[in-house]
């Protein structure tokens, strides 16, 4: 029994506190602080602190910002996590900047990757907290980069 397990537990077992519906369409940017399901569209960006699941039939026309992410659905635009999972029904079209990615057999990903190790500051603190100021200035001079 691993009542006392300090492992924490994934995004996929974490208690979703906001579910956005199926026949939900909402037309701005989303902010929040917990874990958040979306099943509905989304036009504009979303921010979330600790963790997103973007589910089979839910679409974000707008940059992703969180923590962790889990994408079942369809992502236009720019995605910066710390962890991703695009699984085999997810598309992502855009650019990802992240520290860890899974792909599972099937995923579509148009777009550039750019991986960071744990140990790079960039788009994250030194507590392993999304700096979301870091990572649009990494963003704007990778831009201005190329």
């Amino acid at each position: 029994m691993e009542i006392f397990s300090k492992k924490k537990p994934s995004l996929s077992e974490q208690n979703i506190s906001t579910l956005i519906g199926e026949d939900c369409v909402i037309n701005g940017n989303i902010n929040a602080k917990d874990y958040m399901r979306i099943d509905g569209m989304i036009h504009g960006n979303v921010t979330i602190e600790h963790g997103l699941i973007l589910g089979e039939k839910g679409v974000i026309n707008g940059d992703v910002k969180t923590q962790e992410i889990i994408v079942y659905g369809t992502v236009n635009g720019d995605l910066y996590s710390k962890k991703l999972e695009l699984k085999s029904s997810g598309k992502i079209k855009g650019s990802i900047t992240t520290e860890q990615a899974q792909m599972d057999a099937g995923a579509v990903y148009n777009g550039s990757m750019s991986m960071h190790s744990e140990d790079s500051k960039v788009g994250f603190s030194s507590t392993k907290q999304l700096d979301l100021n870091k990572v649009e200035q990494a963003s704007a001079s990778a831009s201005k980069a190329s």
